[in-house]
């Protein structure tokens, strides 16, 4: 429960937000504020939308997001640990750097600016049978924006650079909305806002306003999104083929998305195991096909390894993550 004090705190935040936001992004935006309720779009919002003739590769868009986060005073800092140990066996989000200042009273943070987190979540939205739906991973580069502010004013910089990235990666305002409600939530040690922001009809990620539920002047923002999830509204590519590519057809989506998550956790040198870490190992490999683990993953391991390493080195080459899959999944 949010103490009196905290909860007065968290709502003399939420006021603020409108006008923070009108001036960060200026007249060229729409807003309608009802209750805690508020939507930020742009006038020319009925325009059509035209994807680039050529994708870019994963390589490119992890260039040009580094670029434009640098131009908005974002420089990307180094990714987190995988294995994690702390409230989560794994890093699940990189607002996870952000710990000391939200949750520990220290001024620090292991991590700020951009961050290409490389993920693991169990949460993604599934279908009727159980399938992950179109958009969803259990394993997946957590684009963020990590940064302690002091005043309100670099929230809204950082949403209006937010805009800006997004404006150089080939994205336009007028595809672009913001929605959320201005009501604080508390989770334990820390409280936050959420806005979520979309590109059409789809939904791309969220910018969080968060400070420590006791001390509100430990504020700091978590902007993100999802890598394969920006790619997906900049090209309106097949989700399958955007993902794995060559090996789309190959195999069921859920032992896709299982040797693509088990080669990230094996190559971080996260073994097979009863429990804790080696655990989500086992559970992740338990869930590869048995005649995919017979015919060999190799192929798609190596795919999988030379994306994983766009985002930093992986202990274990790729040959003994393979050969690790096919023995695990052989018990």
């Amino acid at each position: 429960m949010l103490t009196e004090a905290s909860s007065a705190a968290g709502d003399a935040l939420a006021l603020q937000i409108p006008a923070v936001l009108r001036a960060a992004l200026g007249p060229h935006w729409e807003f309608a504020v009802d209750g805690p309720r508020i939507e930020i779009r742009h006038p020319h919002r009925g325009t059509p939308y035209r994807p680039p003739r050529r994708p870019p590769s994963w390589k490119e868009l992890l260039h040009n997001l580094e670029t434009a986060f640098a131009n908005v005073g974002a420089p990307r800092d180094d990714c987190l640990p995988l294995r994690w140990g702390r409230d989560t066996e794994l890093t699940i989000s990189a607002v996870q750097a952000l710990d000391p200042l939200l949750k520990d009273g220290s001024p620090q943070t292991y991590r700020r600016g951009f961050l290409p987190q490389p993920v693991v979540r169990f949460t993604g939205e599934r279908d009727a049978s159980g399938e992950l739906r179109d958009g969803f991973l259990t394993s997946f580069v957590n684009v963020s924006r990590v940064q302690p502010i002091e005043r309100l004013d670099e929230y809204g910089a950082i949403l209006d650079g937010w805009l800006s990235v997004l404006s150089q990666l080939g994205f336009h305002a007028r595809h672009l909305s913001i929605h959320g409600a201005l009501t604080p939530w508390r989770r334990r040690e820390v409280a936050g806002i959420t806005l979520h922001f979309r590109h059409l009809d789809l939904d791309l990620g969220d910018i969080v306003l968060l400070w420590n539920a006791e001390d509100p002047t430990r504020m700091a923002v978590d902007l993100g999104t999802g890598l394969e999830r920006l790619a997906w509204a900049r090209t309106r590519q097949g989700w399958p083929h955007l993902v794995y590519g060559r090996f789309a057809q190959s195999a069921p989506p859920t032992t896709l998305d299982a040797i693509r998550t088990a080669t990230l956790l094996l190559g971080h040198g996260i073994h097979p195991a009863a429990r804790g870490a080696g655990g989500i190992t086992r559970r992740v490999v338990g869930a590869i096909a048995p005649e995919a683990a017979r015919l060999g993953v190799s192929a798609m391991v190596r795919d999988a390894f030379h994306y994983w390493t766009l985002f930093g080195e992986l202990r274990v080459p790729w040959p003994a993550v393979a050969c690790l899959i096919e023995e695990e999944a052989r018990r």
